[in-house]
C-alpha cells in the first residue's frame, strides 16, 4: 500500500519524505488555505516547491465546478509538472472532465467519492485514483472501511486500473484496516503516518535495554 501525506505544508511533506516510506501527497483549497497560499500564482508556485521535495505523486485540485473551466484549470494545473496528477471533485461535470483528461494522457484524482456508485463512474471514466473520504462518512455513523472494501472488490471484479486512494484518514487503526482490505493507497497527516511508530511495549523494551546497558557499564 502507498503511503501519502495530505497536507500542503512543506516542512511536513520534507519530515515524511526523509522518512523514506513517502509515495505522494495530496492537497485541496482548504488544505492550501491552512497554509496561507491564495491566489492563483501563488498556489501554483507551490504546487512546484511540492514537486520539487518528493518527485512523485502529487494531487492537485482544481477549484472550478464546469467542464470547461476544469480542462482549462487542470491543463495549467498539469502543465506545472509531470509528477502533477489533477484532482477533481465528484460530478456530473468532473466525470466528463476525467474522460477527457484520459484521453489527453493527463492522470486524475476523483475526490469527495462517498458511494461504490460513484467510484464506479470514476473508474469507467478512466480515473487514476478515487478518493473515497473514509473519517467522514464514520463522522456520519456510516462505516468508511465497508464502503473502501466495496470499491476494491468492484475494481476486482472487472479489472478496473483505478487505484483506491483512502482519504480523510484520522488514525493509526484506519491505516491498517485500508492495508488489510487491499486499498492501494491510503493519504493522511503527518501525524497520523508517524502514529504508527508508537507501542507502549516497544517504548518500556526500549528504556529496560537502556537501563541495563546502563547497569552494565558501571561494572
Amino acid at each position: 500500500m502507498k503511503f501519502f501525506i495530505d497536507t500542503a505544508n512543506l516542512a511536513d511533506i520534507k519530515e515524511a519524505q526523509e522518512m523514506g516510506i513517502l509515495d505522494g501527497v495530496t492537497t485541496n483549497p482548504s488544505l492550501m488555505a491552512k497554509e496561507g497560499i491564495t491566489g492563483k500564482d501563488s498556489v501554483m508556485r507551490h504546487y512546484k516547491q511540492i514537486c520539487e521535495i518528493v518527485q512523485s505523486d502529487v494531487s492537485a485540485e482544481v477549484i472550478s465546478t464546469t467542464y470547461d473551466e476544469m480542462i482549462k484549470e487542470g491543463e495549467e494545473l498539469a502543465d506545472i509538472d509531470e509528477n502533477i496528477v489533477v484532482k477533481v471533485p465528484m460530478s456530473g461535470d468532473s466525470i466528463k472532465a476525467i474522460k477527457y483528461f484520459s484521453e489527453k494522457g493527463i492522470r486524475t484524482n476523483c475526490t469527495l467519492v462517498f458511494s461504490a456508485g460513484q467510484a464506479l463512474l470514476a473508474a469507467k471514466a478512466g480515473a487514476t485514483y478515487v478518493s473515497p473520504f473514509v473519517g467522514r462518512l464514520d463522522d456520519i455513523s456510516t462505516d468508511g472501511m465497508a464502503l473502501i472494501e466495496q470499491i476494491v472488490n468492484i475494481y476486482t471484479n472487472y479489472g478496473y486500473t483505478t487505484e483506491v486512494l483512502a482519504a480523510s484518514v484520522r488514525h493509526p487503526m484506519h491505516v491498517i484496516q485500508c492495508a488489510e482490505i487491499g486499498a492501494d493507497v491510503m493519504t493522511a497527516p503527518l501525524g497520523v503516518i508517524k502514529m504508527l511508530l508508537n507501542h507502549p511495549l516497544t517504548d518500556s523494551g526500549l528504556a529496560k535495554f537502556l537501563a541495563d546497558h546502563a547497569k552494565a557499564e558501571k561494572k
